[in-house]
């Protein structure tokens, strides 16, 4: 899986776990169209802050290790909802916060 640089954007510490690209990136990676991948992201079959982000009203970015995911496990709900527990996990914001004790 070759990404260019420009094109993926990471937003978790681990940058290999988690990136996310743009639109003609994910329709290379998945065989799906820009519009197959709208049409998924109108019905709500891929959810917005899980699979998709919007940048602007003009750039949508997209989850490519969720987004595999769920082509992976279209028949199988339940596995990937377990991938998506994962992913919100590793977001900092997630992440309880260690206090020093005196």
């Amino acid at each position: 899986m070759s990404l260019s640089n420009r094109s993926v954007v990471s937003f978790l510490p681990n940058q290999s776990q988690f990136q996310f690209v743009k639109k003609r990136e994910i329709c290379k990676l998945t065989g799906l169209s820009g519009d197959t991948l709208k049409k998924y992201r109108l019905s709500g079959l891929l959810i917005e802050d899980i699979h998709w982000i919007r940048v602007n009203s003009k750039v949508v970015l997209y989850n490519v290790p969720l987004v595999m995911d769920w082509l992976h496990n279209i028949s199988d709900p339940t596995a990937h909802l377990r991938a998506i527990e994962v992913y919100q996990s590793m977001l900092l914001s997630n992440r309880k916060v260690q206090r020093k004790s005196l």
